[in-house]
Order: structure tokens, then C-alpha cells, then sequence
């Protein structure tokens, strides 16, 4: 039996951050800095910025919680490609599982984990689509195979095996061979406006923090902090 502890490399617990910080000769840590924010995007704008600089792969990995008709949940991961204080942007089929979902019900559910920063932030909120001139843009930036894959991809639906996937994807290649390769219909990107959002960062034996924002009917967010 193999050694996990070889495998898997332990986080840095929270002594870890304060000890590196002390040998980079950078200053402490300020527990109470981030509780005095008002505006959660702009904490999560610093906090992406860490875990864009200190994680190894993917920092915009994103899980999505979703719900289908019966209110079995569904969960996957993503990537975001954009957020500001309208929320925040992945794309995807909106024929998949996922989309059809998204479309349903008009809500989301979001975590990002930053393992190497032990922090993760979870937010709820309600979905719209990106404008078409925003999809066409994004479309416009992905590599050639990937559009190709977006036409070629029946996403979620039932394939008898991986040759019939190619075939598909040989057809569209040929199709497009020449020129630009235009945004599928079904293909676009979701916006989840949020309503909550929880902020939560690691603490020796347990004891961790959590700063709530929720939205006010008003305009504005509400803060408040969580017993671990």
C-alpha cells in the first residue's frame, strides 16, 4: 500500500502563513483587516489575486451547485472567466445537465477552494445570461479546437463511444477549416448575481473565521460573522 502522506503534499496550516511570512521579512498577517470591508468584491478581488499567484493549478476553479426538477442537487466544477459587481461569469452548454438546470430554476450556488491559501468563499445567488456581444467576445478568444469542440461536444447527452465523439468533431473541423469558426446558440455564458457570500479562512484546532455578506433589498450588503 502506497504512503498517501508521499502522494499528497500537506497544506500549509495557518502557523505555516506566519512563519513565511516572518522569513520574507513581510509583515504579519492583520487578523482583523479583512472584517473591516464593507464591499465583498473587493475582498474577493484580493483574495483571487493570492490564490491566482499561489496556486499550482486552475485558482479560477469553481464548483456550481445546482438542483434538477425532482430537487436532487448537482454539483461540477467550472471555470471563471470573469467577475465584477454584477457578478461572477463561466460559460457553458446551456443543453447540458447543467444548463437545463440553470435555466429551471434561475439560481446557483458557487465555492472556490484555495487549498494553498486555506480559504474558500461560497456564494448563492440568482443566474442571467452575459449579453451575446459578451459570449461572441469570449468565443472569439478560445483556441480554434476548443470552438470546435463546443459544435462537436452533445454535452451531457448519452455516446456510445469515444470514436463517435471523434467523428463528430472530425465533421466540424472540416466544416470550419477555413475561417472563423462562429458562437453555437446553445453555447454562452451564465452570470450568477450574488445574494450571499461567505468568506471563510482556516484557524488553528478548528476555530476558523467566517464574514458573511448579504445582500439588502435596499442596496448594499449587510456583514455579520459566523460561529465555526
Amino acid at each position: 500500500m502506497s504512503d498517501r502522506s508521499k502522494l499528497i503534499p500537506p497544506s500549509p496550516d495557518y502557523a505555516d502563513v506566519y512563519a513565511k511570512a516572518k522569513a520574507d521579512g513581510k509583515p504579519l498577517p492583520d487578523d482583523r483587516e479583512w472584517f473591516n470591508t464593507s464591499e465583498p468584491f473587493d475582498l474577493f478581488a484580493s483574495w483571487f489575486a493570492e490564490a491566482k499567484a499561489k496556486e499550482i493549478n486552475d485558482p479560477n476553479a469553481v464548483s456550481v451547485a445546482t438542483v434538477d426538477e425532482s430537487g436532487m442537487p448537482d454539483v461540477r466544477m467550472v471555470l471563471l472567466k470573469d467577475f465584477d459587481a454584477d457578478g461572477f461569469v463561466f460559460y457553458t452548454n446551456t443543453q447540458s445537465a447543467k444548463g437545463q438546470q440553470l435555466e429551471a430554476t434561475g439560481k446557483a450556488a458557487l465555492c472556490f477552494h484555495w487549498k494553498s491559501l486555506r480559504r474558500q468563499v461560497r456564494i448563492r445567488g440568482v443566474v442571467s445570461h452575459v449579453t451575446d456581444a459578451e459570449a461572441d467576445a469570449y468565443f472569439a478568444s478560445r483556441a480554434k479546437d476548443s470552438q470546435i469542440g463546443a459544435w462537436a461536444s452533445i454535452q451531457s447527452a448519452p455516446m456510445e463511444g469515444r470514436f463517435e465523439f471523434e467523428k463528430r468533431i472530425a465533421g466540424y473541423a472540416a466544416k470550419y477549416a477555413l475561417g472563423k469558426v462562429p458562437r453555437p446558440e446553445h453555447w454562452t455564458g451564465y452570470r450568477v448575481a450574488p445574494e450571499h457570500i461567505e468568506f471563510w479562512r482556516d484557524r488553528p484546532f478548528r476555530l476558523h473565521d467566517r464574514l458573511i455578506f448579504d445582500k439588502k433589498p435596499e442596496g448594499g450588503w449587510a456583514t455579520s460573522r459566523l460561529y465555526p
